[in-house]
């Protein structure tokens, strides 16, 4: 039977031995197996379902940053003993030998895996690549069960705001970074690692909302290149923040953000998203800053009963999509903006009427 020699090192991890390896990357389809679950009771699955939606996310994200990707070690269990033969006697450092034929259950990775083999099939040029890969005994179903369960259990997604401020892939996300230090109280008062913010919070707003809001903004301009986008963002929030006095007065001091939180909807960010689309709707007007001085005229306190079923149900601030078109509608129809038939449908009878 044919043999695969890899790198690893040997170690204890309670009361198992272990092997940490490099496993090349067209070793993944070969040896890992992908079993499909669909149908089989939970209590006899070793692992949870394939999501086959994630497959090619994972493989074009390898193939757009193939100099660059990164994955996280997969770990696996055998079942045929492999050998470990030390660099010296007494060594936990060597060469581990994989039998070709033998299956590797994947305890953990198994997408990571599917998105490798699926590049491998797309003629990405990885196969020099490796990957880390941590390999265990296979003890029984349970024992795969539970070392799924423990490597998942305190896993815990980073915030979509540090998601922001990490990713540097990501256009939009760099010309808000870039906004940001141009508009001095989003300069000031944004949280740029939590995705919302805490009762005691001194800040108005979350790196997460304003991305989403400059998403809003830029909708038909991604193409343009960063420095352009972040000077037409700059222009845009700067000119919103002229007319939002309730945000320069917790820059300056005069009231608390908690304040402004707790009475105010207008840090909020389906207002923000609201704002953002607005700007795709008038900043081609020659005098679109003008147009916007009217949002000083607008009572955006959480009371006002103009705001209920638009953005405020039983006094709740509610951001689901039809909240964001119905706000952004209400924003257009209150600074004399005239509204498309959809905008009106999405606004409540007496939004329309006022």
């Amino acid at each position: 039977m044919l043999e695969v020699r890899v790198p690893a090192m040997r170690g204890k991890m309670g009361s198992r031995t272990y092997y940490s390896c490099l496993m090349p990357m067209q070793g993944v389809p070969q040896f890992f197996k992908f079993t499909n679950w669909v149908g089989i009771s939970p209590e006899d699955r070793e692992q949870r379902v394939l999501n086959d939606k994630r497959v090619p996310d994972l493989a074009a994200y390898i193939a757009e940053n193939e100099e660059d990707y990164l994955f996280s070690s997969i770990t696996a269990s055998y079942k045929s003993e492999p050998r470990f033969e030390p660099f010296a006697e007494g060594l936990d450092i060597g060469i581990l030998v994989l039998q070709l034929g033998d299956e590797l259950i994947i305890n953990d990775g198994q997408h990571r895996a599917a998105g490798i083999v699926r590049a491998i099939e797309n003629g990405v040029p990885i196969n020099r690549d490796a990957i880390s890969v941590l390999l265990f005994p296979w003890e029984s179903t349970g024992r795969v069960q539970q070392m799924f369960s423990d490597l998942n259990r305190y896993v815990q997604k980073t915030s979509k705001s540090l998601d922001i401020l990490f990713d540097k892939r990501d256009d939009i996300a760099a010309a808000t970074l870039a906004m940001i230090e141009k508009v001095p109280v989003f300069r000031e008062l944004t949280d740029k690692e939590s995705v919302s913010l805490s009762v005691k919070s001194t800040k108005l707003f979350t790196l997460a909302a304003l991305y989403d809001a400059c998403v809003e903004l830029l909708k038909g301009r991604e193409k343009q290149d960063i420095v352009t986008n972040a000077g037409l963002l700059a222009d845009y929030w700067n000119a919103i923040a002229a007319h939002m006095p309730e945000w320069s007065k917790v820059l300056n001091g005069q009231k608390l953000a908690i304040e402004l939180r707790q009475e105010k909807i207008v840090s909020h960010s389906t207002v923000l998203r609201a704002l953002g689309g607005l700007g795709v709707d008038i900043l081609d007007r020659p005098d679109w800053q003008a147009q916007l001085a009217a949002l000083g005229n607008i009572d955006w306190s959480k009371k006002n009963p103009e705001w209920e079923n638009v953005c405020v149900v039983s006094n709740s601030v509610v951001s689901n999509r039809q909240a964001r078109a119905a706000t952004k509608a209400f924003i257009k129809a209150k600074i004399g903006l005239s509204l498309t038939d959809g905008e009106k449908r999405a606004l409540p009878d007496q939004a329309v009427a006022a």
